[in-house]
């Protein structure tokens, strides 16, 4: 798995290197892109999986984070979790 998401990872990381990337992966407001990118961080660090190397992707990982609704979705905030 950790060679999988290190294969995307790396693809994103260019990407990001963007005019078009602002506070998030595309601008300075949350998009689909976000929403996609914040549970392949989760998995990622469920994996144990190096993010030093993908600075752009931790970054706009945080700022999600620091949204209310981004922490509320978090897998260990929902009502079942164990």
């Amino acid at each position: 798995y950790a060679h999988w998401i290190r294969e995307g990872f790396d693809a994103l990381e260019q990407l990001l290197q963007s005019p078009q990337t602002g506070r998030f992966c595309h601008g300075d407001t949350p998009t689909l892109a976000d929403c996609c990118l914040v549970p392949q961080v989760y998995n990622a660090q469920r994996f144990r999986v190096d993010l030093g190397a993908y600075p752009e992707i931790s970054r706009i990982n945080a700022e999600c984070m620091r949204l209310p609704e981004f922490a509320a979705a978090a897998p260990e905030n929902q009502p079942d979790a164990a």
